[in-house]
């Protein structure tokens, strides 16, 4: 008797435990990022993105992809491009916001100079 409660409990347990992990996504979003700085204003502006995750600018590939891990309940990948808008950069074929874009530092913007 004994035994089977316990087993319960911890079936019960496991149970509400796995229900709770948010499932996930990922996606890969070419952006106009150049140095640094441009990671860390992308990075940062993600973060504080309601349902993203995790999110890292790998300036060392060609296309200068961010990867960014996401709850899909709670964004979609149009917001996510929409928010690395907004602060300046391409976000595949969403081009940058022009407000955000005048906000750069010269390093940052198209043509700018690598640190």
């Amino acid at each position: 008797m004994k035994k089977s409660i316990i087993l319960f409990v911890l079936l019960f347990v496991s149970a509400i435990t796995f229900a709770d992990k948010p499932k996930t996504e990922t996606v890969k979003i070419k952006t106009s990022a150049i140095c640094e700085q441009c990671k860390e204003t992308i990075e940062k502006k993600l973060a504080f993105t309601k349902g993203v995750m995790e999110s890292n600018v790998d300036l060392d590939s060609k296309d200068k992809v961010t990867t960014v891990i996401f709850n899909p309940k709670k964004t979609s990948v149009e917001k996510i491009k929409k928010a690395i808008s907004a602060v300046g950069y391409d976000a595949d074929e969403l081009v940058a916001d022009p407000v955000g874009y005048e906000k750069l530092p010269g390093c940052c913007k198209k043509g700018g100079m690598r640190e």
